[in-house]
């Protein structure tokens, strides 16, 4: 792909569906390689509008809304970043040669909500998975649990990000609350969830796996393996690399390219996976920017962001490992707009440490606000850092 100059005639123009704190730096990855970036939110001054050449404000999950103002924008790629979109337009954007979806319209529709990709994972690639089924209501999800899955299990929407919805249960009297949970914390109302069966694992990783062209030829690339805590579904903290068996490490590039290679397309993914010894289950997919590989802007010489534009465009990647580092979440700690933010000085006093703050309008309690990133002389003493450098932000209302 030729790249042109912003703003002009002769731009090349990707427009990002969905511009949080993650979209923006693709965006700012996407600008300093001279590309004229157009991005799209549900709400005002998303992160990623605030250093975008264009913004606009739509329901992304509405079909006409979505498809005039593609139409309007005219892109020449369209990078989704969300799970809350309307792919059967993109679908019809693609099939009239308007603009072409990353990483593939397919990977879209199958990533956006768990059915997809969980199917495609177990049951058409034959990878090991935890225990699951679907439920479509608090009844059939009761049934499910007894008839198999056990206690103690994972209910999610089909449908969400950040763990909102998801919730561990473990006995009969917290499915109704479970139920009512997935409901209100999907992306998209989908009257569907899956409950899995719990994994007794070490540990869970994310293996950012990048499809770039190389020689002319789509080669797959794997980025050193990044270990993270979740809290209810929600990454708190990340570390790279995370030490594991060379066979464990094989087995996860093994089921990884299994999953992109059908997903097909360039760019970044983000394949999270559970790690038990020599032994490792496929977890999810996202065909994007990961958000515990936010810890790659402290570690490696090409961080997620830059690689998913390089791959995109058609560029050379280079996914090496420069140091050891870690993030930390930065809260809100408060429901409010507009808040402001102590102790920033204090944080980046800790050697070896970063802050992003990510610029959202509107803080919530656990609403993720900025990270901390740190680097040390081995993932321990980084993720030391790390923590405490985020403990050191204090948000105010």
């Amino acid at each position: 792909m030729n790249i042109g100059t912003p703003l002009s005639p002769s731009a090349t123009r990707i427009m990002l569906l969905g511009s949080g704190e993650l979209g923006k730096e693709v965006i700012i990855a996407l600008q300093r390689l001279g590309v004229e970036v157009i991005a799209v939110d549900r709400y005002a001054n998303a992160p990623g509008h605030q250093v975008a050449h264009r913004a606009h404000v739509i329901d992304m999950t509405d079909s006409a809304a979505l498809k005039a103002l593609i139409e309007q924008e005219r892109p020449h790629l369209i990078v989704p970043e969300i799970e809350a979109i309307s792919t059967e337009a993109l679908a019809e954007i693609e099939a009239a040669g308007i603009a072409k979806v990353i990483p593939t319209v397919r990977a879209v529709q199958l990533t956006m909500n768990r059915e997809g990709i969980r199917k495609l994972a177990a049951e058409e690639l034959g990878l090991p998975t935890s225990a699951y089924a679907f439920a479509e209501s608090v009844q059939q999800l009761q049934t499910a649990i007894e008839n198999g899955i056990g206690y103690p299990c994972f209910v999610k929407p089909v449908m969400s990000s950040s763990g909102k919805g998801q919730s561990r249960i473990t006995q009969a009297s917290e499915v109704q609350t479970a139920w009512d949970y997935a409901a209100s914390g999907g992306r998209v109302d989908k009257g569907l969830v899956i409950v899995e069966g719990q994994i007794a694992f070490d540990f869970e990783i994310t293996l950012l796996t990048v499809r770039a062209i190389e020689n002319g030829k789509v080669k797959t690339y794997f980025c050193e393996p990044i270990g993270h805590v979740q809290v209810k579904g929600d990454y708190v903290e990340s570390w790279q690399p995370q030490v594991m068996s060379a066979p464990a490490l094989e087995r996860s590039q093994e089921i990884a390219k299994k999953v992109t290679d059908s997903l097909g397309g360039l760019g970044l993914f983000g394949v999270e996976l559970f790690v038990r010894g020599d032994e490792v289950w496929f977890s999810e997919v996202s065909p994007r920017p990961h958000d515990t590989g936010m810890v790659t802007m402290a570690t490696q010489r090409l961080n997620e962001f830059e690689l998913h534009a390089r791959a995109i465009l058609g560029l050379p990647v280079d996914v090496s490992l420069l140091q050891h580092g870690a993030s930390a979440v930065i809260y809100g700690g408060v429901d409010a707009t507009g808040i402001s933010y102590t102790g920033v000085e204090e944080a980046l006093a800790v050697p070896e440490t970063d802050v992003r703050l990510f610029g959202k309008p509107e803080s919530f309690t656990r609403r993720r606000m900025g990270v901390a990133l740190a680097t040390g002389k081995d993932t321990d003493e980084a993720r030391q850092r790390a923590k405490l450098a985020a403990a050191k932000v204090r948000p105010v209302a």
